[in-house]
């Protein structure tokens, strides 16, 4: 029987106290696997600990998890790719099950949905942010990924290579969601526990600033994948804006015959072109748009999915 190449991606940035159990249990659950390691500029043993675990360690100057993923998604070749954080809070042995199910369905990606009890693994705002923007990206793209933050994945090789990655944070998440929703990939979700993290191990995501580049990441991707929509919103707001402002303007010219408030009306004349000018650009770039979605459906279709029997 042929068993796909798995590859096991494990992103790291000083996470000496949780590596060892991290490649181990992977190591366990998956030993026909290769695990590797990335490391990001890590200060404490991480590299160490890790090789000595059984991982093969490279490392990635750029400082940022987009970055990093990137990278292991450029050099790695595999027919299956796990993605999971090394920060021990997700359970390895759930992998077995997620990458038969990615494999029985013919999937492109599987989502692990973050399933605790511990009320301590998720950081105060953490919940609630991943709640509301994953509900802006359901609402948006298409509502077929619960957990868009999660951090564990699976992927088959032609999600990988057509992946552009452009992201340098952890707004990646957000990035790989919306590219395969985009297309219209195959997807899919399985629960996985989820637990905090061990004693000396600190998160990486800060929950405000990260929270808002998350966010912008959301708003450029709906600019770049949905412009008609994007410009054609603001293109309502200006005018809605314009109307607001020049109804003063018609009220009085209605009852004298003159314009009073001459620098207001050509603000609304302003902001109606400027309405009209946003509309157009929404439907050009949405031809635009089109034909580049085109083109990344071509290079994902040029991919062939495992066919080992």
């Amino acid at each position: 029987m042929l068993l796909p190449e798995i590859a096991v991606l494990i992103p790291c940035h000083n996470e000496q106290a949780a590596i060892t159990k991290v490649v181990t249990d992977f190591r366990v659950a998956l030993p026909s696997a290769t695990i590797y390691v990335y490391d990001n500029n890590s200060q404490d043993r991480t590299v160490e600990l890790a090789l000595a675990a059984g991982a093969r360690v490279y490392r990635e100057p750029l400082q940022g998890k987009g970055n990093v993923v990137r990278r292991m998604f450029s050099d790695i070749e595999a027919d299956i790719y796990v993605l999971v954080d090394g920060d021990d809070t997700y359970e390895a042995k759930s992998a077995v099950a997620m990458v038969k199910m990615l494999l029985d369905e013919r999937l492109d990606m599987l989502n692990g949905t973050r399933v605790t009890q511990i009320a301590a693994a998720y950081r105060r705002g953490h919940q609630t942010g991943n709640t509301l923007l994953s509900g802006l990206v359901r609402r948006i793209f298409g509502s077929r990924i619960k957990d868009m933050l999660s951090g564990y994945r699976v992927f088959s090789r032609r999600l990988v290579k057509s992946f552009p990655a452009l992201s340098s944070g952890f707004e990646i998440e957000t990035e790989l969601t919306i590219h395969a929703l985009e297309l219209s990939m195959p997807l899919g979700e399985m629960e996985t526990p989820y637990k905090d993290r061990p004693e000396g191990s600190t998160s990486k995501l800060r929950t405000y600033s990260d929270g808002i580049r998350i966010l912008r990441t959301i708003v450029m991707l709906v600019k770049d994948e949905r412009p008609l929509a994007f410009f054609a919103t603001a293109g309502l707001i200006l005018f809605c804006v314009a109307i607001i402002l020049s109804i003063p303007i018609f009220v009085e010219f209605s009852r004298t015959h003159l314009v009073p408030r001459f620098p207001t009306a050509i603000l609304s004349t302003g902001l109606v072109l400027t309405a009209f000018l946003s509309l157009a650009c929404g439907l050009i770039l949405d031809s635009v748009a089109r034909g580049r979605k085109e083109i990344k459906r071509m290079i994902y279709l040029s991919i062939p999915f495992w066919q080992g029997k």
